[in-house]
């Protein structure tokens, strides 16, 4: 049997769900937001993509992964205008790195400022579990 450990989130706040599940070798993060360890929320299609995606570096790097274990991403945009831009901040924010599947989703809308977010699936790494 395969053991299950939950991640609980880096804030210590409870939440209506855990930071991530680990099963196996395989990291489950919970969907990343654009908001900032301030609260904040950035303005624009490129900086809430890349707000999200150093939220699930740190989240994967506490499971004990990171960016270059991601085997699929699913992203959810609010606005299909929005789809160059976040493209192009994906391409940099992942440069150096084999580009992970993914597939974009356009939703009708979130909740504030929010205009993307995603759900990823990571491997661990050599050696098992970080923090």
């Amino acid at each position: 049997m395969t053991d299950i450990r939950h991640l609980p989130h880096a804030d210590g706040k409870a939440k209506s769900y855990l930071a991530a599940t680990v099963l196996g070798e395989l990291v489950y993060p919970c969907g990343q937001v654009p908001v900032a360890p301030d609260g904040s929320t950035p303005a624009g299609i490129q900086a809430q993509t890349r707000q999200c995606l150093d939220n699930l570096q740190v989240s994967l790097t506490r499971a004990g992964s990171g960016a270059d274990r991601v085997l699929q991403v699913t992203v959810y945009l609010l606005d299909q205008g929005d789809f160059e831009a976040y493209d192009q901040t994906w391409r940099e924010w992942f440069s150096g790195m084999d580009l992970p599947p993914r597939t974009t989703v356009f939703v009708a809308g979130f909740r504030g400022e929010k205009r993307i977010e995603l759900t990823a699936v990571a491997a661990l790494r050599q050696g098992g579990e970080s923090s």
